[in-house]
């Protein structure tokens, strides 16, 4: 029981802190929200068109503003306070959401529609994120870093795995539309917590002066760390064609397992219940580890390569489980490591162009899995993000291996100089 007790104690460390609980409190309320309305929307896209290639598209869109304007997000992490700005960026996508809401259950709703709301809140989103995830370590002591952000993940997780049953019975029993109008309402929880946040128990560093070359300074910073690097890299091109399978599971459960929102729902919560269990893994470890991020990308290459050839239902639903739980652990060990590694006064910028790889690769690969999801079939569409992640995991890992060598060789140089 001690064991246990000295487990939980680890993993949850951070939520010693009260700014930390009452931010976590509220954002997981509003992530619960956010994954209803994500697992709506490309439902009610598909409804509008029985099109995968417009569904890709569609999904898309949200995400184009964050490859365009994410890297300058970060410059304004770093220029403003972080509470201030996630307090109107909360707001601005609650009305996104609520639109979207009135419009879909007054019947008026068209895919045009969709795609313009979807661009004004990747807007909103580009800046929302950097600010977010940079936000989190001013709350906590740094070294808390690691669980601080392995659990903020998993609220994501948790999020997963309710938000998408809560969608799929509100589809099914009072229309989409009210899946976006709860969004709407879940954004007020964030705006709550971050009003009664203990300010002076904060540990930023202050608000950046105004200069020029601040957006080129995080450029510069971000590949001369080579971790910093080879974290971002690789978390582009997995995002490009693996963690777009939110595109290829409405497509899976259509048309390869004939079943419906209920079905789609429960393939999404089955990643979720995967996901929940990566991040709490990755909280009760007190670093980033380079080792564990690429071996992880591997496993989640295979994973999905097995989701890609499940042959029933339920055998789907058991290899979305460590696909998600492999796939988060990758995220986790990638994003602590910028993190970690990013100096308090860059990191908006440092974190603003992992957000860009991470989310901004979304209107490139989108499209692209919808398309060929569309015109090939889902399994392909799967089948293409396994390959891509597995590959991307391999290089990895030689990668890491050379540096290791170069750097025991590196060692071994100093100490016979020394001696």
């Amino acid at each position: 029981m001690s064991a246990a007790r000295g487990v939980a104690g680890r993993t949850f460390s951070s939520l010693g802190s009260r700014n930390l609980r009452w931010y976590f409190a509220g954002l997981t309320v509003s992530q619960v929200g956010s994954w209803i309305q994500l697992v709506a929307t490309p439902w009610l896209v598909l409804r509008l068109t029985g099109n995968g290639a417009i569904l890709g598209v569609t999904y898309a869109m949200q995400f184009v503003p964050i490859l365009l304007l994410g890297a300058f997000a970060g410059v304004v992490a770093d220029r403003y306070d972080k509470r201030t700005l996630l307090i109107v960026t909360t707001t601005l996508l609650g009305l996104n959401a609520l639109a979207l809401g009135v419009l879909t259950l007054t019947h008026v709703i068209t895919v045009w529609m969709i795609i313009v709301l979807s661009i004004l809140l990747g807007i909103v989103a580009a800046f929302d994120n950097p600010i977010r995830r940079s936000f989190v370590p001013e709350i906590v002591e740094p070294d808390q870093l690691t669980n601080a952000v392995s659990l903020n993940n998993a609220v994501f997780t948790m999020a997963r795995i309710v938000g998408p049953s809560i969608a799929g019975i509100c589809i099914a029993t009072v229309g989409i539309g009210w899946c976006f109008i709860l969004n709407a309402v879940s954004f007020v929880a964030v705006v709550v917590a971050l009003q009664v946040m203990h300010v002076d128990q904060l540990h930023g560093h202050g608000p950046i002066a105004k200069a020029k070359g601040q957006l080129r300074d995080g450029f510069v910073y971000a590949w001369r760390d080579k971790m910093i690097r080879l974290a971002t890299l690789s978390i582009f091109v997995v995002g490009v064609l693996s963690f777009n399978y939110q595109v290829v599971l409405p497509l899976m459960a259509k048309r390869e397992f004939h079943t419906g929102a209920g079905g789609y729902a429960l393939m999404f919560a089955a990643t979720g219940v995967g996901s929940l269990v990566g991040a709490l893994f990755s909280a009760h470890r007190s670093r980033a580890s380079g080792r564990l991020m690429v071996n992880s990308v591997v496993a989640f290459g295979v994973a999905m390569g097995l989701a890609a050839v499940a042959p029933t239902l339920w055998l789907e639903y058991l290899a979305l489980i460590p696909m998600g739980m492999l796939g988060m652990v990758f995220f986790s060990m990638a994003n602590a490591t910028v993190q970690e590694r990013a100096v308090p006064e860059i990191r908006g910028r440092i974190t603003a162009l992992f957000s860009v790889a991470f989310l901004g690769s979304t209107p490139i690969g989108s499209p692209i899995i919808g398309a060929v999801a569309q015109s090939l079939g889902a399994r392909v569409g799967f089948a293409i993000g396994a390959v891509a992640a597995l590959v991307t995991g391999l290089v990895c890992l030689a990668v890491l291996h050379r540096w290791i060598r170069e750097a025991r060789a590196d060692r071994a140089v100093a100490e016979t100089t020394t001696a």
